[in-house]
């Protein structure tokens, strides 16, 4: 994050929604389902994320760019957020700190690796942990079609990193949990009360995580559910 974006984010009025899960949870299910059934006038921004594979891979609908071209872009300071994982970049683009400072709510597909970076520079974001059963994981990676095998199974050996489909969350953290075992729709519903509003989100006091800590808020607090 450049000095710019930080003195963008002096002002924020927006909330910030970090969703997680490990692969094969069905995060972009859920992010897709909320996506179609927000109303257009509602006040709620998704992030598309910069990655480095193929428009051609399948899966979410993201922005693709080389290596070269990630590794550029980020040196530019063109990424609020920036990570590697599964053998990719990911960014996300530096458009949501002026989102968040229109007052509007942003919603970030993230990595749980990252969340500790992701908090010391948007401390007052709302972490929607996406979990599922596990024994459901490799069977939806094997029916997106978008890994081979060994693939799937590196990504599966991953997540259990992270508790696999039960991540646990970090003590102290703003967070919902959000089952995805059934219906997507199901899951979808409780993700749109989560952007909302319409979902409570556990208070946290202010994170004390690994790392070295902003001199100032990199956001003001959350502010109260939209009646």
């Amino acid at each position: 994050m450049t000095n710019g974006q930080q003195r963008t984010l002096d002002a924020v009025k927006g909330r910030l929604v970090y969703v997680v899960g490990a692969s094969g949870v069905g995060k972009d299910a859920l992010l897709n389902y909320a996506r179609a059934n927000l109303a257009p006038n509602a006040e709620v921004r998704f992030a598309q994320r910069w990655i480095t594979r193929p428009a051609t891979a399948g899966g979410e609908d993201h922005r693709p760019l080389s290596a070269e071209q990630f590794a550029l872009m980020e040196a530019a300071g063109r990424f609020a957020m920036a990570w590697r994982a599964n053998g990719n970049a990911y960014g996300i683009d530096s458009e949501i700190c002026a989102w968040l400072a229109q007052g509007q709510t942003v919603v970030v597909s993230g990595s749980r690796e990252y969340l500790p970076q992701a908090l010391r520079d948007f401390p007052q974001l709302v972490l929607v942990n996406v979990t599922a059963d596990p024994s459901l994981l490799a069977g939806r990676l094997e029916r997106r079609a978008r890994e081979v095998p060994v693939e799937i199974e590196r990504r599966l050996k991953r997540g259990l990193r992270f508790g696999g489909a039960q991540y646990a969350v970090p003590t102290g953290v703003a967070a919902v949990e959000i089952r995805n075992d059934g219906a997507p729709e199901v899951a979808g519903e409780a993700l749109l009360g989560v952007l909302l509003g319409s979902v409570p989100v556990m208070s946290r006091p202010a994170f004390t995580g690994p790392g070295p800590q902003p001199a100032d808020p990199a956001c003001p607090p959350i502010p109260p559910p939209r009646r």
